[in-house]
């Protein structure tokens, strides 16, 4: 009896509870009833056009959003699964919005950008060059010993700590060239520095690459950038050698439209060269060719132009002085690897060279990494904290109101300081970093965003 009376209660708390599920649905129905169109048919795929109004509101936010991420800079860039839905009426609205990511921001001729045109690959130089990097040793033989050799073994293996979005490409490739163009057009950037040596002349890795000039210029100028010259350090170079350097770029490069000149405080306009490593050389050899009286002087001829030499050590400074040049620049991505990469240092340098009637000309970076090609240097990685280094350097560099901001570097892909694009990639036993959660254009729109607040800010100092 007392198991018939538990099943009894048991069967009658399951109707129940039956019965009110039954009634909860009618209610749902009935009410989605009612939220439905009176057009919608039997059998019409009812909410697929409320999933459709999402999209697009989805769509317009992300377009309101991208606008507002130009003008305040902020590069983080929602997903959204609508977005992996495909619907043919959504298509006639994804060229605008091609084509507004498409627009390049105008170049802003105060932010020099450092360019390195060293890269080769079979297809185009008949081997691979750069991207199969030797792994330097360290001085020091005991170190030395506790680290790989070898060389990198491309396309899968490059000297990068990165991988581009180009993959190991030749800096001789027509579209590679055109995209980098589009690339640091886009960026907001004016001038490219040109990594230099004279014809017949290479680092030791690399080939000689000065008849890849015109063909730089030529594209350059196509996205309205100019093109100013880094004389990079190669054996006995001295006053004279740079005279004879200085006189063939204006001489066969001086007449292109890309060819950059800065206008000067008196309205001249003077080319722009960046010597790297100038410290090498001493004072006095120097002065022979960038002082008026100096034997090799070049100073008032169809020849003298704007020199920037490089600042490492604080004494620098006072030998740039006495040497004639026309300013200083630091080029080190390495916050606190030198005197001049130190950012709390910039303030005092800007001071000196107001003072003495130079340019100062600090040189920003997205971070530093460069362990593919000199693995015992960890202690000199500078994380990018997803472009947080980056802006840090910007801001640093806008509180001296400098005349020309310089950024290291465009595609330096074996120290880790490009902003080109880069995209993850794992291969192997070798996993690349990457801009995640970013995409690969981010350091791109980071610059751009920062060459605006220059304009804006340089727009003030001036008043």
């Amino acid at each position: 009896i007392l198991n018939y009376d538990i099943m009894a209660r048991f069967r009658r708390r399951t109707c129940i509870i039956l019965l009110l599920f039954i009634l909860f649905i009618c209610s749902i129905m009935m009410a989605l009833k009612t939220l439905r169109p009176d057009r919608v048919g039997f059998g019409d795929p009812f909410g697929l056009g409320l999933l459709l109004e999402l999209q697009q509101r989805t769509v317009l936010l992300d377009d309101k959003q991208n606008s507002l991420n130009r003008v305040q800079g902020d590069t983080v860039t929602p997903v959204n699964h609508f977005h992996d839905i495909s619907f043919n009426t959504m298509k006639a609205s994804l060229p605008a919005v091609n084509k507004q990511e498409e627009e390049l921001s105008s170049p802003n001729y105060n932010f020099h950008i450092f360019y390195y045109i060293w890269f080769g690959n079979p297809q185009f130089d008949g081997k691979y060059i750069h991207w199969n990097h030797p792994l330097l040793p360290h001085w020091d033989p005991k170190i030395a010993n506790n680290y790989p050799k070898g060389r990198h073994n491309p396309p899968e293996d490059i000297g990068a700590n990165f991988y581009p979005e180009l993959g190991s490409y030749s800096s001789k490739d027509p579209s590679v060239i055109e995209a980098h163009m589009k690339q640091m057009r886009s960026a907001s950037t004016g001038v490219l520095v040109l990594s230099w040596y004279p014809p017949g002349m290479a680092d030791e890795n690399g080939e000689p690459t000065d008849d890849l000039v015109p063909v730089i210029l030529d594209y350059a100028h196509k996205y309205n950038l100019k093109v100013t010259f880094h004389i990079e350090p190669y054996k006995d170079r001295d006053d004279r050698s740079v005279y004879h350097n200085v006189k063939y770029i204006i001489d066969k490069y001086g007449g292109h439209s890309a060819f950059y000149r800065y206008k000067t405080s008196t309205g001249r306009f003077l080319p722009m060269f960046y010597i790297y490593d100038s410290y090498v050389t001493i004072p006095e050899i120097w002065a022979n060719l960038l002082t008026v009286s100096g034997s090799q002087s070049i100073r008032n001829t169809p020849y003298d132009a704007l020199f920037i030499a490089l600042l490492v050590e604080e004494r620098h400074k006072h030998d740039i002085h006495r040497s004639g040049f026309d300013g200083m620049y630091t080029y080190f991505a390495t916050n606190g690897f030198s005197y001049g990469s130190s950012h709390h240092n910039w303030a005092s340098l800007k001071a000196f060279c107001d003072s003495n009637n130079l340019m100062f000309i600090p040189s920003v970076g997205p971070g530093y990494i460069d362990t593919s090609i000199r693995p015992w240097n960890n202690h000199n990685t500078r994380n990018r904290v997803n472009g947080k280094y980056y802006e840090t350097a910007f801001s640093a560099a806008l509180l001296v109101r400098p005349e020309i901001i310089s950024i290291t570097s465009f595609n330096e892909w074996h120290e880790g300081t490009q902003i080109e694009k880069a995209v993850p990639k794992r291969t192997g036993q070798v996993v690349y970093l990457d801009y995640k959660p970013y995409k690969p254009n981010v350091y791109l729109q980071l610059t751009q965003k920062w060459s605006e607040k220059y304009r804006r800010e340089q727009e003030q100092w001036l008043m």
